[in-house]
Protein backbone atom coordinates (compact mmCIF):
# COMPACT_ATOMS: atom_id res chain seq x y z
CA UNK A 1 0.00 0.00 0.00
CA UNK A 2 2.26 2.28 0.91
CA UNK A 3 4.34 1.51 -2.84
CA UNK A 4 1.30 2.77 -4.12
CA UNK A 5 0.86 5.94 -2.36
CA UNK A 6 4.14 6.91 -3.25
CA UNK A 7 3.41 6.31 -6.96
CA UNK A 8 0.84 8.37 -6.90
CA UNK A 9 2.26 11.12 -4.88
CA UNK A 10 4.93 11.33 -7.01
CA UNK A 11 2.76 11.28 -10.34
CA UNK A 12 0.03 13.98 -8.34
CA UNK A 13 2.38 16.33 -7.28
CA UNK A 14 4.59 16.71 -10.55
CA UNK A 15 1.90 16.58 -12.75
CA UNK A 16 0.13 19.09 -10.12
CA UNK A 17 2.51 21.82 -9.38
CA UNK A 18 3.20 21.93 -13.28
CA UNK A 19 -0.83 22.27 -13.56
CA UNK A 20 -0.77 24.92 -11.07
CA UNK A 21 1.76 26.62 -12.83
CA UNK A 22 0.44 27.36 -15.77
CA UNK A 23 1.38 24.30 -17.76
CA UNK A 24 -0.14 22.26 -20.30
CA UNK A 25 -0.87 18.88 -20.18
CA UNK A 26 -2.28 18.51 -23.63
CA UNK A 27 1.18 18.88 -24.94
CA UNK A 28 3.13 16.52 -22.58
CA UNK A 29 0.19 13.51 -22.73
CA UNK A 30 0.91 14.15 -26.96
CA UNK A 31 4.66 13.40 -26.02
CA UNK A 32 3.57 10.26 -23.80
CA UNK A 33 1.81 8.98 -26.68
CA UNK A 34 4.49 9.01 -28.69
CA UNK A 35 7.73 8.71 -26.63
CA UNK A 36 6.33 6.71 -23.99
CA UNK A 37 6.11 3.45 -25.58
CA UNK A 38 9.70 4.44 -27.23
CA UNK A 39 11.05 4.50 -24.47
CA UNK A 40 8.90 1.88 -22.11
CA UNK A 41 9.72 -0.60 -25.73
CA UNK A 42 13.76 0.31 -25.33
CA UNK A 43 14.08 -0.80 -21.93
CA UNK A 44 12.35 -3.68 -21.75
CA UNK A 45 14.33 -4.28 -25.03
CA UNK A 46 17.75 -4.04 -23.36
CA UNK A 47 16.60 -5.66 -19.95
CA UNK A 48 16.39 -8.80 -22.01
CA UNK A 49 19.55 -8.10 -23.98
CA UNK A 50 21.43 -7.77 -20.76
CA UNK A 51 19.90 -10.47 -18.91
CA UNK A 52 19.57 -14.36 -19.01
CA UNK A 53 15.92 -15.68 -19.31
CA UNK A 54 16.14 -16.67 -14.95
CA UNK A 55 17.28 -13.26 -14.11
CA UNK A 56 15.13 -11.75 -16.66
CA UNK A 57 11.70 -13.83 -15.27
CA UNK A 58 12.94 -13.15 -11.85
CA UNK A 59 13.06 -9.73 -12.03
CA UNK A 60 9.88 -9.11 -13.63
CA UNK A 61 8.45 -11.85 -10.89
CA UNK A 62 10.33 -9.47 -7.70
CA UNK A 63 9.02 -6.66 -8.66
CA UNK A 64 6.06 -7.37 -6.87
CA UNK A 65 8.16 -7.36 -3.40
CA UNK A 66 7.50 -3.53 -3.90
CA UNK A 67 4.01 -3.73 -3.86
CA UNK A 68 3.37 -7.08 -1.23
CA UNK A 69 6.60 -6.48 1.07
CA UNK A 70 8.58 -9.07 2.64
CA UNK A 71 7.35 -12.57 2.01
CA UNK A 72 7.94 -13.41 6.13
CA UNK A 73 5.91 -12.00 8.58
CA UNK A 74 5.79 -11.76 12.73
CA UNK A 75 3.65 -15.02 13.17
CA UNK A 76 6.69 -17.14 10.46
CA UNK A 77 9.50 -15.81 12.54
CA UNK A 78 7.71 -17.56 15.96
CA UNK A 79 6.40 -20.39 13.82
CA UNK A 80 10.43 -20.80 12.53
CA UNK A 81 11.65 -20.77 16.02
CA UNK A 82 9.01 -22.95 17.16
CA UNK A 83 9.65 -25.53 14.47
CA UNK A 84 13.52 -25.57 14.94
CA UNK A 85 12.52 -25.76 18.98
CA UNK A 86 10.49 -29.03 17.78
CA UNK A 87 13.29 -30.52 16.07
CA UNK A 88 16.12 -29.82 18.04
CA UNK A 89 13.95 -31.17 21.61
CA UNK A 90 13.34 -34.42 19.11
CA UNK A 91 17.09 -34.85 18.68
CA UNK A 92 17.48 -34.29 22.37
CA UNK A 93 15.31 -36.72 23.76
CA UNK A 94 15.15 -39.42 21.08
CA UNK A 95 18.38 -39.16 19.18
CA UNK A 96 19.35 -38.30 15.49
CA UNK A 97 17.89 -41.28 14.23
CA UNK A 98 14.15 -40.63 14.60
CA UNK A 99 14.93 -37.51 12.96
CA UNK A 100 15.86 -38.80 9.45
CA UNK A 101 12.02 -39.80 8.77
CA UNK A 102 11.54 -36.18 9.21
CA UNK A 103 14.05 -34.44 7.00
CA UNK A 104 13.90 -37.25 4.31
CA UNK A 105 10.60 -36.49 3.63
CA UNK A 106 9.53 -33.24 5.25
CA UNK A 107 5.95 -33.01 3.49
CA UNK A 108 4.79 -35.90 5.55
CA UNK A 109 6.90 -34.82 8.83
CA UNK A 110 4.44 -34.46 12.01
CA UNK A 111 6.69 -31.34 12.53
CA UNK A 112 7.01 -29.37 9.27
CA UNK A 113 3.42 -29.93 8.53
CA UNK A 114 2.45 -27.57 11.27
CA UNK A 115 3.87 -25.07 9.40
CA UNK A 116 2.37 -25.08 6.02
CA UNK A 117 4.30 -21.42 5.15
CA UNK A 118 7.60 -22.43 6.08
CA UNK A 119 7.09 -26.03 4.40
CA UNK A 120 6.00 -24.44 1.34
CA UNK A 121 9.42 -22.22 0.96
CA UNK A 122 11.86 -24.53 -0.78
CA UNK A 123 15.21 -23.21 0.14
CA UNK A 124 14.38 -23.18 3.90
CA UNK A 125 13.12 -26.86 3.84
CA UNK A 126 15.91 -27.89 1.89
CA UNK A 127 18.31 -25.57 4.31
CA UNK A 128 17.19 -27.06 7.41
CA UNK A 129 16.81 -30.92 6.42
CA UNK A 130 20.64 -30.12 4.54
CA UNK A 131 21.89 -29.36 7.53
CA UNK A 132 20.20 -31.54 9.80
CA UNK A 133 21.68 -34.35 7.45
CA UNK A 134 25.06 -33.30 7.82
CA UNK A 135 24.41 -34.28 11.67
CA UNK A 136 23.35 -37.69 11.23
CA UNK A 137 26.57 -38.36 9.19
CA UNK A 138 28.54 -36.89 11.97
CA UNK A 139 29.41 -34.03 10.21
CA UNK A 140 29.12 -32.38 13.98
CA UNK A 141 32.41 -29.89 13.46
CA UNK A 142 30.19 -27.07 13.99
CA UNK A 143 32.91 -24.43 12.44
CA UNK A 144 32.70 -26.69 9.31
CA UNK A 145 29.00 -26.46 9.39
CA UNK A 146 28.55 -23.20 9.74
CA UNK A 147 30.74 -22.62 6.48
CA UNK A 148 29.08 -24.47 4.67
CA UNK A 149 25.65 -22.93 5.60
CA UNK A 150 27.46 -19.45 4.99
CA UNK A 151 28.33 -20.60 1.64
CA UNK A 152 24.98 -21.60 0.80
CA UNK A 153 23.36 -18.65 2.46
CA UNK A 154 25.49 -16.57 0.08
CA UNK A 155 24.95 -18.19 -3.49
CA UNK A 156 21.07 -17.94 -2.55
CA UNK A 157 21.13 -13.75 -1.56
CA UNK A 158 23.12 -13.43 -4.18
CA UNK A 159 21.16 -14.91 -6.83
CA UNK A 160 18.44 -13.20 -5.45
CA UNK A 161 19.69 -9.50 -5.47
CA UNK A 162 20.61 -10.34 -9.09
CA UNK A 163 16.78 -9.76 -9.84
CA UNK A 164 17.11 -6.26 -8.12
CA UNK A 165 20.58 -5.23 -9.80
CA UNK A 166 18.13 -6.22 -13.38
CA UNK A 167 15.54 -3.49 -12.40
CA UNK A 168 17.66 -1.13 -11.29
CA UNK A 169 20.26 -1.46 -14.44
CA UNK A 170 17.09 -1.02 -16.30
CA UNK A 171 16.21 2.01 -14.43
CA UNK A 172 19.24 3.61 -14.77
CA UNK A 173 19.04 3.69 -18.49
CA UNK A 174 15.76 5.36 -18.58
CA UNK A 175 17.08 8.79 -18.51
CA UNK A 176 19.95 7.53 -21.52
CA UNK A 177 16.43 6.30 -23.58
CA UNK A 178 14.91 9.60 -22.96
CA UNK A 179 17.35 11.04 -24.75
CA UNK A 180 17.22 9.01 -27.12
CA UNK A 181 13.38 9.50 -28.04
CA UNK A 182 13.78 13.45 -27.27
CA UNK A 183 16.49 13.34 -30.13
CA UNK A 184 14.69 11.65 -32.78
CA UNK A 185 11.97 14.11 -31.70
CA UNK A 186 13.89 17.52 -32.47
CA UNK A 187 14.87 15.44 -35.96
CA UNK A 188 11.44 14.99 -36.66
CA UNK A 189 10.76 19.21 -35.67
CA UNK A 190 13.33 19.75 -37.96
CA UNK A 191 11.93 18.46 -40.56
CA UNK A 192 9.16 20.81 -40.07
CA UNK A 193 10.70 23.26 -39.80
CA UNK A 194 8.54 25.43 -42.51
CA UNK A 195 5.39 24.94 -40.28
CA UNK A 196 3.98 28.15 -38.54
CA UNK A 197 5.61 28.58 -34.44
CA UNK A 198 2.78 26.96 -32.51
CA UNK A 199 3.43 23.79 -34.14
CA UNK A 200 7.03 23.65 -34.06
CA UNK A 201 6.52 25.29 -30.15
CA UNK A 202 4.40 21.80 -29.82
CA UNK A 203 6.95 19.57 -31.18
CA UNK A 204 9.89 20.63 -29.66
CA UNK A 205 7.35 20.44 -26.28
CA UNK A 206 6.43 16.77 -27.10
CA UNK A 207 9.97 16.16 -28.10
CA UNK A 208 11.58 17.64 -24.35
CA UNK A 209 8.46 15.14 -22.72
CA UNK A 210 11.14 12.14 -23.85
CA UNK A 211 13.76 13.59 -21.85
CA UNK A 212 11.50 14.42 -18.79
CA UNK A 213 9.48 11.03 -18.75
CA UNK A 214 12.96 8.98 -18.63
CA UNK A 215 14.06 10.74 -15.62
CA UNK A 216 10.48 10.54 -14.09
CA UNK A 217 10.61 6.60 -14.46
CA UNK A 218 14.49 6.06 -13.83
CA UNK A 219 14.74 7.73 -10.03
CA UNK A 220 10.71 8.31 -9.37
CA UNK A 221 9.64 5.04 -9.76
CA UNK A 222 12.00 2.04 -11.36
CA UNK A 223 14.81 3.19 -9.22
CA UNK A 224 12.56 2.99 -5.96
CA UNK A 225 11.15 -0.31 -6.88
CA UNK A 226 14.36 -1.62 -7.13
CA UNK A 227 15.80 -0.32 -3.79
CA UNK A 228 12.80 -1.66 -2.40
CA UNK A 229 13.29 -4.98 -4.30
CA UNK A 230 16.71 -5.17 -2.17
CA UNK A 231 15.18 -4.16 1.41
CA UNK A 232 12.90 -7.26 0.93
CA UNK A 233 15.18 -9.47 -0.32
CA UNK A 234 17.27 -8.53 2.46
CA UNK A 235 15.04 -9.25 5.51
CA UNK A 236 14.03 -12.07 3.94
CA UNK A 237 17.51 -12.99 4.31
CA UNK A 238 17.39 -12.44 8.02
CA UNK A 239 14.96 -15.23 8.34
CA UNK A 240 17.33 -18.03 6.57
CA UNK A 241 20.34 -16.98 9.24
CA UNK A 242 18.02 -17.54 12.06
CA UNK A 243 17.86 -21.05 11.15
CA UNK A 244 21.70 -21.05 10.55
CA UNK A 245 22.35 -19.60 13.92
CA UNK A 246 19.81 -21.64 16.44
CA UNK A 247 21.25 -25.10 14.22
CA UNK A 248 24.62 -23.75 15.34
CA UNK A 249 24.11 -23.19 18.52
CA UNK A 250 23.03 -26.57 18.84
CA UNK A 251 26.19 -28.07 17.44
CA UNK A 252 28.14 -25.90 19.95
CA UNK A 253 26.18 -28.18 22.77
CA UNK A 254 23.33 -25.67 23.74
CA UNK A 255 19.75 -27.15 25.02
CA UNK A 256 17.24 -26.33 22.79
CA UNK A 257 15.61 -23.31 24.52
CA UNK A 258 19.24 -21.97 24.56
CA UNK A 259 19.62 -22.85 20.99
CA UNK A 260 16.38 -20.97 19.47
CA UNK A 261 16.73 -17.65 22.25
CA UNK A 262 19.74 -17.10 20.15
CA UNK A 263 18.06 -17.18 17.43
CA UNK A 264 15.11 -14.86 18.48
CA UNK A 265 16.64 -11.93 19.63
CA UNK A 266 18.39 -11.99 15.60
CA UNK A 267 14.32 -11.30 14.66
CA UNK A 268 14.16 -8.25 13.24
CA UNK A 269 13.26 -5.70 15.81
CA UNK A 270 9.51 -5.04 14.26
CA UNK A 271 8.62 -8.90 14.29
CA UNK A 272 10.73 -9.99 17.49
CA UNK A 273 8.19 -11.87 19.69
CA UNK A 274 9.29 -11.61 23.52
CA UNK A 275 11.39 -13.83 25.31
CA UNK A 276 7.72 -14.68 27.65
CA UNK A 277 5.61 -15.44 24.51
CA UNK A 278 8.17 -17.69 23.10
CA UNK A 279 8.68 -19.71 26.52
CA UNK A 280 5.28 -19.80 26.70
CA UNK A 281 4.84 -21.05 23.28
CA UNK A 282 7.57 -23.44 23.88
CA UNK A 283 5.84 -25.35 26.67
CA UNK A 284 2.82 -26.23 23.96
CA UNK A 285 5.24 -28.31 21.92
CA UNK A 286 4.37 -31.81 21.63
CA UNK A 287 5.84 -33.54 18.46
CA UNK A 288 6.18 -37.08 18.39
Amino acid sequence: MLSIIGILTTISLVFGVFVAFGGSLGVVFHGLMSEGPMIGGAAVGAYMLGNNGNVAKGGMKGMGKAFKGPKWKAQDYKDILLLLFGVLKLVRTKGMIVLEQHIENPESSTIFQQYPKILHDHFAVEFICDTLRMMTMNFDDANQVEDVMNNELDKHHHELHAFSHAIQQMGEAMPALGIVAAVLGVIKTMGSINKPVEILGEMIGGALTGTFLGVLMSYGIVGPIAAKMQQCYDQEHQFYLIIRSVLVSHLNGNAPQISVEIGRTQVPTLYQPSFKEMEELQANINFA
